[in-house]
Order: C-alpha cells, then structure tokens, then sequence
C-alpha cells in the first residue's frame, strides 16, 4: 500500500511539473499562477503544498526537471550511433532551432523563456539554471574534445571555452527570434557555428 500512494504521489507530482513547464513555457513564470497549473493538471488547488513548499520551490523542482530530461536527450544526440562528432553536434544545434522557434515550444524552451526573468527573482532558480546550463556545456565541451581528436571538427581555444561561446550564441539567437518573430537569427548562428568548427559548408 505505501508503495501504491509513493507511486501515485510521484505521478501528481510529475503531472504538476510537466503541466507547469508547459503553460510557464508560453506565459513565464510570474505571470501563471498556481491555481492554473493545477486545474490543468487535474489536482485539487488545496493540495499543492503537499508536493512543493512554495512557488519558488515549485519553480526549482520545475528547471531540475525540465534539465534532467534535457540533458538526457542531448546525451542520446551526442551519442547517436553511426555518425561522426561533428555531424552530432549539428544535429543538436538543428534540434535547438526546430524546438525553440517563436511559435509555442511546448515546454521544450524552458530555459530560454525563463531565464532572465526568474534569475533577479529567486536565487533557487538562478541557482538551479546554473547548474543546468554548465550541465549543458560541459556535455558540449566533451563532444567538441572528442570531435577534435576523432578529426571531424577543430576549434580555436579549448573545447570549454568554445562551447561556452556557442552556449552562448545560441542562446542570444534564441531571444533575438523572440524579437523579429523570424528564424533568421538561428540560420546566423548556424553559420557562425559551422565557422568556429572549422565545418565546410
């Protein structure tokens, strides 16, 4: 029997995280009140500080697990069979593009959505989008490591660095689609990208 309610307490629990990543992934995280994450998850309003004791609380459990699958599905493209490093990364950076265009990502641009918003609100989640975002760059600074010594790709400055720079760039394209509502900005950093890897075209 307590195996049967942990198991249900986890699935209410997940069923909140994932209906708040969605709707928080569209509207951001101030503007989506609590009572709306739990309609949508079909738990009744009384019982959320049973599973988070509070809405900053919520929003860290929220990026941990939106980052966990993240950084699962990036490791599975990093690590796709029959292809050679290079060809790996730019099927990330493909994948970025196709989910984080500015019509609705369905949760899959967290982090870009909430971001800047959430890092001057709470030190929880600025906190836990660190440890996110290095997560996602050291993954990237292995592939670029590998990529160099299998000879599919070459950078200038250590894999770290370069990664942190493309980190960086694509997360900068990401805002800017937000902007002029437009994929411009990502076929920009998919050139810049193929350039710092030394890719031909």
């Amino acid at each position: 029997m307590n195996i049967l309610r942990t198991l249900e307490t986890n699935d209410v629990r997940e069923s909140i995280l994932a209906n708040g990543q969605r709707i928080m992934a569209g509207k951001g995280f101030s503007a989506v009140g609590i009572n709306e994450v739990l309609t949508a998850a079909g738990v009744p309003k009384g019982s959320f500080y049973h599973y988070f004791g509070s809405k900053d609380a919520f929003g860290e459990a929220l990026l941990e697990s939106y980052f966990e699958d993240y950084l699962a599905e990036l490791d599975a493209t990093l690590g796709a069979p029959g292809l050679n490093m290079a060809q790996r990364l730019m099927n990330y950076w493909k994948y970025w593009q196709d989910n984080q265009l500015f019509y609705e990502c369905q949760g899959k641009c967290l982090a870009v959505k909430l971001g800047a918003e959430v890092a001057d609100l709470s030190e929880a989640m600025r906190l836990a989008l660190r440890r996110g975002t290095a997560g996602i760059i050291d993954r990237l600074a292995g592939a670029i490591e590998a990529g160099v010594a299998e000879g599919s790709l070459s950078v200038e400055g250590t894999p770290h660095e370069v990664a942190q720079s493309l980190y960086q760039l694509w997360l900068g394209a990401s805002l800017m689609v937000k902007i002029v509502r437009t994929p411009q900005p990502f076929e920009t950093a998919m050139m810049a990208t193929r350039k710092i890897l030394h890719l031909s075209s």
